[in-house]
């Protein structure tokens, strides 16, 4: 029994030391990254200017063109991200301060997720790879209710995200493997598709009051005298359960409402994100309201 109880000690450690060195290996490969993701490219980077900032889902990385912007003279990035969640976005503004980023103006998308405060797994993890690395990653992260499990077992991350952050990943990325996600200074068009889906139910969500991670990132802004702009994006004519939008004009009246800027099925890829032609003309619009005084 007592050789048995060695030799099982003797595998555990073994285990163990080897978690240890890959996630030291993996980990180490992601902080050497600065091409392949919005994230990685932020937690990598030091101090930059910027006039506009954009901060979102899928429905600020698709909708703000920000070469629009730099043809006014405005040096703009578009840090959205699709499936990303005010947790996520709340995290990447704490890294841009982190890194003593300087910011006059940040637009933030913050319409849909305004109902939840849940982290998108599928982003989220993204940044699971500097959770030792940062304390604002850390600390972001200490209110997840696995939270003991990323942290305290090693390479435990990279296996149950191991579709983001896994072998592949780090393989592209020790080999600097670029994406498209810095193309069009992080603007993503989309395109016209004839099985789009043009329809859309949002009868059953309501927006939190106080949602926790939009207060963090007014609170940032107003601590850093960044001028913050909160808008809501179109969506197409078919949506149905659209007086969201004025629940949470009521909620939040500093939000502005733009929803219905845009609303022609012919400028919108699926009802939640416009083609690149609609892009353009949500964009000019947002120029012209608050960048041309």
């Amino acid at each position: 029994m007592k050789r048995f109880l060695i030799y099982t000690a003797k595998i555990v450690i073994t285990i163990f030391l080897i978690a240890l060195v890959l996630d030291g290996i993996y980990t180490y490969v992601f902080l050497k990254s600065k091409n392949r993701g919005k994230i990685e490219t932020v937690v990598n980077s030091k101090a930059k200017r910027y006039d506009v900032v954009i901060l979102g889902s899928s429905r600020a990385n698709n909708h703000f063109v920000a070469p629009m912007f730099e043809e006014k003279g405005l040096k703009a990035f578009n840090y959205g991200m699709s499936g990303s969640h005010l947790f996520e976005s709340a995290l990447m503004l704490k890294l841009m301060i982190e890194r003593k980023y300087q910011i006059k103006n940040i637009i933030l998308e913050a319409d849909l997720n305004l109902s939840s405060i849940d982290q998108s797994e599928g982003i989220a993890c993204a940044y699971l790879p500097y959770i030792h690395y940062s304390e604002i990653v850390k600390k972001h992260f200490q209110t997840q209710k696995n939270f003991n499990e990323l942290y305290y077992i090693p390479f435990y991350r990279y296996i149950k995200y191991g579709e983001k952050i896994g072998f592949r990943e780090m393989f592209f990325t020790g080999i600097q493997k670029r994406t498209n996600a810095s193309d069009n200074l992080g603007y993503y068009p989309l395109e016209k598709h004839k099985n789009g889906n043009m329809k859309n139910n949002i009868v059953n969500l309501n927006p939190l009051p106080h949602n926790k991670y939009y207060e963090e990132i007014k609170k940032i802004c107003k601590q850093n005298k960044i001028n913050l702009i909160t808008v809501m994006t179109p969506m197409c004519e078919n949506v149905v359960g659209m007086n969201y939008f004025d629940k949470v004009k009521k909620m939040y009246p500093e939000i502005y409402n733009y929803e219905n800027v845009v609303v022609e099925d012919k400028y919108f890829s699926s009802c939640g994100h416009m083609t690149d032609e609609g892009a353009r003309i949500f964009t000019a619009r947002i120029i012209k309201d608050f960048f041309n005084k």
